[in-house]
C-alpha cells in the first residue's frame, strides 16, 4: 500500500508555472508518429486516422494516466514529414500538423487552409494543466456534452465534472454526462483526453480563446477534421470507436418506473400491456429488486426473495412472452449491505489516504465506492453481472455512475498503468470504465451477445461499449420536455447517438398533466430509445391512464413498431458511419451557420423532420422546413421547403414531415419484436417531380447476434427511383442470413401520385387497378382523394422494376 501512496504523491507534485513546452531539441519519425524532444519533455503526434492526429505532451516528471478516448491501436496511416528551418510538417491525407520549433507549439491545416492552432499551447501550473487554442472570431462551437445552453456553446465556461442535476428544466451548465470535446462549424473536433476535474472555456474569459484546464490527468488531445459534418463524425468515431449495433428489441417499448416493488407487481404490469394490446419488449427493475426500501440496501447485488420469490421463473416467463428483463445496479456498496464484507475482503473498494476503504455518507446510506479502475475490483464486481446473465437478465442499467458522490480524497488504483490517482483525476472516466467492464464481461459470458449498457455518465468514446445514455432526472414538466432535442443532438454529434430522455419526465409533478405526457410520448417515437420512466406517484406507463391517453399513446407506440425496418437501418448507419439517428437541421446546409441555432427541430434519419410540441394548448406550430419538398406525414399535404410553415396540430398529432424522394420501409404490427418479420413489407415512396433520382436502403439481420456484421450475416435491400415521363422504382437485394425470408410480399405505396396511372407494370407484366388489393398475386389500387397509388406483388429477391405513367 505504501508504494501506491507514493505513486499518488507523484501525481500531486506541484509545478512552477509553465506557459509553453520549451524549445526544439530533436525529432524522429517513428512509423506514423512524429516524436519531438524539447527542453521540457517529449511531444508525440500520431496519425490515428487519415484525418486525425493524436497529440500527447509528456513533460519530464509529470505522470500520465492512460488514454480513455482512443478506441485502441490505430490503423496504419501513410505519413510524410518535411523538416524546415523553423517548423516540422507531418502530413496525412486529410490533415497537416505543423510544429513550430521555438517555442514548441502546434497548428493544423486542411487542404492548404488553416484549421485550428494552439495559441499558447501547453501549460502547467501548480494547480492546473491544459491547452490554449485560438478561435476565429465568427466561429460557432458545439459540444461539451449534456448542457442546456443552446446549440452554440461559445461564450460559456463549462465545468468538466459529471454531476447530477435533479429536476432540471430549461437551463443547465453542468449535468450527468459532460464531454471534454468541442465541434466547430469549421469542421473539426478537438477532444481533450483528460479525465480530471476542470473547465473548458469557450471564449468566455478571453475573446477568441479556447482553454482547456484540469487539476491533473493526461496532457493529450485529439484533432479530427472532415469536409462535411457527416464525414467529420465518421472520422471521429473511427478513432474513438463505433457504437455496436443494438439488438432489435432495444427499439421496442420499455416498461419502467421508480420502481416495481415486487414480482407480483412486475408481472401485473406486463399483463396490463398485453391486455391493452400495447406492444412491449422490456421491463426494467429499479432498486427494489435487491431491497424493500430506498435506503439501506444498495450494494446487496442480489434478489430480495421476499419481494421476488421466483426471479428466474419470472425472467423465463417474460422471455417466453417476448419481454426482456433489465436490472439496475449502482457502484456503491453500503456498509449495511450484504456484500460489504466481501467487497472489503476482495479489495474492491476505492481507498482513503490511510489505505482503508473510503467511507462516506450520501442519501442511500454510509457507503464505499467500487474502484472500477482496479482490475481486481472489476473482477469482483463482474461476478455479480455474470450471475444475472445466467439467470436470464438480458441488459444492464447502471445508475449514479458520475459517480453521484465522489469525495476528492478518494484514491483509485489505475491498474492498467500501475498508478494511483485521486478521485478528481479520474472522476469523468468513472462511468466509462464501468461501462467497459459491463460490456466486456457480457461478451466474455456470451461472445454473440449485443450488450445494452444503459448508463447516465461516461467519457468521449464510451459509445464503443454499447452505451445507451439517458438525460438524467429531468423535471416532469413542459420545461423538462423543452431541452430534450438539444441534449440528444449535442451528444449525437460526439458519438453518443442513443442519448434519450425519461419519456414523460422523471422528477416531481403533483398531478398528472395529460397533455404534457402525451406530447412527450409522441416525441419519443422519434428518439433512439422508447422508455417512459418516472417516480411512481404518477405512473409513467400508459396502461394506468385514461382511455383516450391509452389510445393516443398506443397509436404512437404502434407506429414505432411498424417503423422498425426504418429505425433499425438508422442503427446500422450509425454503427458503420457514426451518423446519429437524430440529426440537426444544420446538416442540411453547412454554409448557413444560422441553422446551428435551431434546437427544437431535428431530422430522424434522412427521411423525417420532427418538431415536438413543447407548449400546452397549441393548435398550430411554426416549422422551418429545409430546402426541397416536404409532405406532412399525417395528411400528405405538400409543402415547399425554405420557408416556415404553420402546421396544424391536435392532441393526436405533432409536426412530422417526410422529405420528397424518401423511401420508408414498414412492417405489420407486432406486440413484441420477437415476432418481427419483414416477409410482408410495406414500402412507402414519396414521389415528386422535383426529385428526378432517389435512393434508399434497408438493413436486415436476425436482430440478435453481435457478430453478424463481421461475419457478413445480413442482407441489404436497395430501392432506387427515377422520375421523368414515368416513375420507375427498382428493388434489389444482396447478402443473406439464417432465417431470412426466401421471398417477400411487397406493398409499394406511392404518395403524391396525381392521377389514375395510364399504365402500371411489375417488370414486363401489366398490373390492373382494382377496388382493393388482393391477398395473393399482383394487384393495384389508386385513391384519388389521398393521391395514393398502391401496388402489391410477390418478390423473389431477384431485381424487380415497377413502372407507372
Amino acid at each position: 500500500m505504501m508504494l501506491r501512496l507514493t505513486a499518488a504523491a507523484l501525481l500531486l507534485t506541484s509545478f512552477a508555472a509553465r506557459a509553453d513546452f520549451g524549445d526544439y531539441e530533436d525529432h524522429a519519425l517513428l512509423g506514423q508518429s512524429l516524436l519531438v524532444e524539447t527542453t521540457m519533455g517529449s511531444l508525440r503526434i500520431t496519425a490515428v486516422d487519415d484525418s486525425a492526429f493524436y497529440v500527447h505532451y509528456v513533460e519530464d516528471g509529470v505522470a500520465q494516466l492512460p488514454s480513455f478516448a482512443l478506441a485502441g491501436i490505430p490503423d496504419p496511416q501513410a505519413t510524410a514529414l518535411t523538416a524546415n528551418e523553423d517548423t516540422l510538417e507531418l502530413v496525412i491525407d486529410g490533415l497537416t500538423a505543423t510544429v513550430t520549433r521555438s517555442p514548441v507549439t502546434l497548428s493544423f491545416s486542411r487542404n492548404g487552409e488553416a484549421l485550428i492552432a494552439e495559441e499558447h499551447g501547453y501549460f502547467n501550473t501548480e494547480t492546473l494543466r491544459g491547452f490554449r487554442f485560438q478561435l476565429d472570431d465568427d466561429e460557432k462551437i458545439m459540444g461539451g456534452g449534456q448542457r442546456v445552453l443552446g446549440m452554440d456553446r461559445r461564450g460559456y465556461r463549462l465545468p468538466l465534472y459529471n454531476r447530477a442535476h435533479y429536476g432540471y428544466e430549461t437551463y443547465s451548465e453542468q449535468m450527468y454526462y459532460g464531454l471534454p470535446a468541442i465541434l466547430s462549424d469549421d469542421r473539426y473536433i478537438i477532444v481533450f483526453d483528460n479525465s480530471a476535474t476542470g473547465h473548458i472555456d469557450i471564449a468566455k474569459t478571453e475573446p477568441d480563446i479556447l482553454q482547456f484546464e484540469a487539476v491533473g490527468g493526461r496532457t493529450a488531445y485529439l484533432v479530427v477534421a472532415g469536409d462535411s459534418y457527416p464525414e467529420l463524425i465518421n472520422n471521429y468515431t473511427d478513432v474513438t470507436g463505433k457504437q455496436p449495433l443494438p439488438p432489435r428489441w432495444a427499439f421496442g417499448n420499455f416498461a419502467s418506473r421508480f420502481g416495481y416493488r415486487t414480482e407480483k407487481e412486475t408481472r401485473d404490469v406486463v399483463r396490463r400491456f398485453r391486455r391493452a394490446k400495447i406492444p412491449l419488449d422490456a421491463v426494467i427493475l429499479d432498486l427494489y429488486w435487491f431491497g424493500p426500501e430506498i435506503q439501506g440496501f444498495m450494494g446487496n447485488l442480489d434478489w430480495d426473495l421476499d419481494a421476488f420469490p421466483t426471479p428466474e421463473d419470472m425472467i423465463d416467463d417474460f422471455q417466453s412472452d417476448g419481454v426482456q428483463t433489465i436490472t439496475i445496479t449502482e457502484p456503491f456498496i453500503l456498509r449495511s449491505s450484504t456484500q460489504w464484507d466481501s467487497a472489503v475482503e476482495n479489495e474492491a473498494l476505492a481507498l482513503s489516504v490511510t489505505g482503508e476503504p473510503r467511507r462516506f455518507d450520501f442519501y442511500f446510506g454510509n457507503t464505499g465506492l467500487i474502484d472500477v479502475f482496479n482490475a481486481k475490483a472489476r473482477d469482483w464486481f463482474s461476478g455479480f453481472y455474470t450471475r444475472l446473465y445466467r439467470q436470464g437478465i438480458t441488459a444492464n442499467w447502471g445508475d449514479l455512475g458520475e459517480p453521484e458522490v465522489h469525495p476528492s480524497d478518494t484514491l483509485h488504483y489505475v491498474s492498467d498503468v500501475d498508478m494511483v490517482a485521486t478521485a478528481d483525476e479520474v472522476h469523468n472516466a468513472y462511468g466509462h470504465r464501468w461501462a467497459q467492464m459491463v460490456y466486456e464481461n457480457q461478451l466474455a459470458f456470451d461472445p454473440d451477445a449485443r450488450p445494452v449498457v444503459m448508463m447516465r455518465s461516461g467519457f468521449a468514446g464510451t459509445q464503443r461499449y454499447g452505451m445507451i445514455p439517458w438525460t438524467g432526472d429531468v423535471n416532469r414538466s413542459w420545461g423538462g420536455l423543452k431541452p430534450q432535442v438539444e441534449l440528444s443532438l449535442q451528444m449525437g454529434l460526439l458519438g453518443l447517438a442513443y442519448t434519450h430522455s425519461d419519456l414523460g419526465g422523471f422528477a416531481g409533478g403533483e398531478t398528472f398533466d395529460k397533455e404534457m405526457y402525451i406530447r412527450w410520448m409522441q416525441y419519443g417515437v422519434f428518439q433512439p430509445v422508447y422508455r417512459p420512466h418516472a417516480q411512481e406517484h404518477i405512473p409513467p406507463e400508459p396502461v394506468f391512464h385514461d382511455r383516450e391517453t391509452r389510445r393516443i399513446v398506443r397509436d404512437y407506440i404502434e407506429l414505432r413498431y411498424r417503423m422498425l425496418p426504418y429505425n433499425y437501418t438508422l442503427a446500422y448507419e450509425n454503427t458503420t458511419s457514426g451518423m446519429p439517428l437524430m440529426r440537426p437541421i444544420f446538416f442540411e446546409d453547412g454554409t448557413r451557420p444560422e441553422l446551428i441555432d435551431i434546437k427544437d427541430t431535428f431530422l430522424w434519419g434522412d427521411a423525417f423532420l420532427v418538431k415536438p410540441v413543447t407548449d400546452p394548448g397549441l393548435s398550430s406550430v411554426p416549422v422551418a422546413l429545409p430546402d426541397g419538398v416536404w409532405f406532412n406525414y399525417w395528411t400528405d399535404t405538400r409543402a415547399e421547403g425554405g420557408q416556415t410553415v404553420a402546421t396544424p396540430v391536435s392532441l393526436t398529432t405533432i409536426p412530422v414531415y417526410v422529405r420528397a424522394g424518401s423511401f420508408v420501409p414498414m412492417v405489420p404490427l407486432v406486440q413484441t419484436t420477437r415476432d418481427y418479420s419483414s416477409e410482408v413489407l410495406e414500402l412507402h415512396y414519396y414521389a415528386d417531380s422535383s426529385v428526378e433520382q432517389a435512393a434508399g436502403m434497408m438493413y436486415e439481420d436476425d436482430g440478435a447476434n453481435g457478430r453478424n456484421l463481421e461475419r457478413g450475416d445480413f442482407e441489404i435491400l436497395r430501392f432506387e427511383a427515377a422520375h421523368s415521363d414515368e416513375l420507375a422504382i427498382e428493388l434489389t437485394r444482396s447478402g443473406e442470413y439464417d432465417g431470412m425470408p426466401s421471398e417477400r410480399r411487397i406493398e409499394l405505396v406511392i404518395h403524391n401520385w396525381g392521377d389514375t396511372p395510364a399504365e402500371l407494370r411489375v417488370d414486363d407484366e401489366v398490373v390492373e387497378l382494382k377496388r382493393r388489393l388482393r391477398r395473393k398475386g399482383q394487384s393495384a389500387t389508386y385513391d384519388a382523394d389521398k393521391r395514393l397509388l398502391s401496388v402489391r406483388f410477390d418478390w423473389d429477391h431477384s431485381p424487380v422494376r415497377i413502372t407507372a405513367r
